[in-house]
């Protein structure tokens, strides 16, 4: 990889209070970002209100207050929820051993998990982007671009070793990133996520990336 290659990686330490690293056990907080999410998809950002959310919490207004300001900062946490977190777990799989093709279809793997497990989430947060704050909402784009890149990068070292087939590394990230964000309008619970996966990593790497098996 060339240094100019490298993606900068976000301040994940400034983004630090309200976001919990997959694998923890669930606090008072997830709980709110939980069920706000709900209450979000359900009636609106714009139509919701402080009172409804603690009420869809099932705690009184001035509990609510003492883990968030405001509405906006719970939409924050949901939206952290689904970016920063995934940066800081799934982007381990990219620095694992293995070719190219092994670590995206990994990635794949872990990606479209974490969806179908926070499939409310992740809908709130495409939807409702625009009612961050400016502030809030750039921290949101970096890390998405930063996935984004490293995707890009990964890609890119695999067209260097001919295990893909694709003449714009960017655009190839963007389109497989889009193939599995998009599951999120339409999956269901009753989905088979492990076939779902197994059909993804063969649309992903398989199709838009154009895989050369058995290349060195």
């Amino acid at each position: 990889m060339n240094s100019d290659d490298v993606a900068p990686r976000p301040d994940l330490a400034a983004d630090s209070e309200g976001v919990t690293p997959l694998g923890r056990p669930r606090n008072r907080r997830d709980e709110i970002v939980s069920a706000a999410a709900e209450y979000f998809a359900e009636v609106g950002y714009h139509a919701a209100g402080m009172r409804g959310i603690a009420d869809s919490v099932g705690i009184k207004g001035a509990s609510l207050y003492n883990h968030f300001g405001s509405k906006e900062d719970i939409l924050y946490a949901i939206a952290l929820r689904m970016t920063k977190v995934p940066v800081e777990e799934h982007m381990l799989v990219l620095d694992e051993a293995g070719t190219p093709a092994d670590r995206l279809s990994t990635l794949v793997e872990v990606h479209l998990r974490f969806l179908a497990a926070n499939r409310v989430e992740h809908l709130v947060s495409l939807r409702e982007l625009a009612a961050l704050s400016q502030d809030h909402r750039e921290r949101i784009l970096d890390y998405r671009r930063y996935y984004q890149r490293r995707v890009r990068d990964v890609i890119a070292a695999g067209v260097r070793s001919g295990d893909f087939v694709v003449a714009d590394p960017t655009r190839a990230a963007i389109a497989v990133l889009d193939l599995m964000n998009g599951v999120s309008w339409w999956l269901r619970d009753d989905h088979d996520i492990d076939a779902l996966v197994e059909t993804y990593v063969d649309y992903a790497i398989g199709g838009i990336l154009r895989h050369r098996h058995g290349v060195e």
